[in-house]
């Protein structure tokens, strides 16, 4: 007789089905989470395991309204382009325009959060309790990256050159809700000193100051990106709503197609491929 053979069993905490009834996070999803628990609630628990505390979810669903639509960024225009081209596959679109997103644009959430993370853990001892401590360690940090020509991830936007209005309305939810952690301080610190180093003063960008929120909210550093990605799946749904009200992709692509003109080659010289690029310390950003 042949040996029975063990079936292989994978675990999980999620989304599980029977004959009758669906469970997720341990929950009966039907009673017990469809109508009672929101969206970004429900978003936090599936990454955390654990329900968020009120006020949790509120920084949270901050973050998610801050990063969800910024305009036509290449995101949103991508999105609709390839509606355009392809509007049989909203899905298409869709992840077009979350591909997108990387170290100018969306991915900044991330690369802060690991950057802020990656300081506060290098620190010996105990960390600042006062905004003078948290200076004088951003003021150490902020020199450091300017001796090695690099660039402090969430520091810069293109648009708000005055200060992004999203950063001091995160902060105070973040105050107000007792989640106003060392990321946050630091983020903050770097704000207050960077003039000092650079010469010139730089807005903290929305998506730097998402990334240091939550992080502080104790959400897994890798996945910092996805929560971006998640919030801007919101607001790429929202452009490719308006787009069939009113669309402007065959207009920004008839403006391209219509008014390019040919001209000769301009071979890379093997020499001078890295010439005239910016620095990674001319680079800003956008959320």
């Amino acid at each position: 007789m042949d040996k029975p053979v063990d079936k292989p069993v994978y675990e999980t905490a999620l989304g599980a089905s029977s004959l009758e009834t669906i469970t997720l996070l341990g929950q009966d999803l039907a009673k017990d989470v469809m109508g009672t628990v929101g969206f970004g609630e429900l978003a936090f628990w599936l990454a955390t395991q654990r329900r968020p505390a009120p006020g949790e979810t509120r920084v949270f669903e901050a973050v998610l309204a801050a990063l969800a639509d910024h305009g036509f960024t290449p995101t949103a225009i991508v999105t609709r382009l390839t509606y355009l081209s392809a509007p049989d596959s909203v899905q298409g679109a869709l992840a077009a325009g979350l591909l997108g997103g990387g170290s100018r644009f969306l991915g900044v959430t991330e690369d802060c959060g690991r950057f802020l993370h990656d300081v506060l853990t290098s620190v010996e001892g105990p960390l600042p309790d006062d905004d003078a401590g948290w200076d004088a360690l951003a003021l150490r940090t902020v020199t450091a990256r300017r001796e090695a020509r690099a660039f402090i991830p969430g520091l810069g936007h293109h648009v708000h050159k005055q200060g992004d209005p999203r950063t001091p309305r995160l902060l105070q939810i973040a105050a107000e809700e007792n989640l106003y952690g060392p990321h946050l301080s630091l983020f903050a610190a770097i704000g207050r000193v960077h003039p000092q180093v650079l010469g010139r003063t730089l807005p903290l960008n929305g998506a730097g100051v998402c990334g240091a929120a939550l992080a502080d909210l104790g959400l897994p550093l890798e996945l910092l990106r996805g929560f971006a990605l998640l919030a801007r799946t919101a607001g790429l749904i929202g452009q490719l709503a308006e787009e069939l009200r009113h669309p402007v992709a065959n207009d920004i692509f008839l403006s391209v197609d219509l008014n390019n003109r040919s001209v000769a080659p301009d071979p890379i010289s093997p020499s001078s491929t890295d010439l005239g690029r910016p620095t990674a310390a001319d680079r800003t950003e956008e959320g």
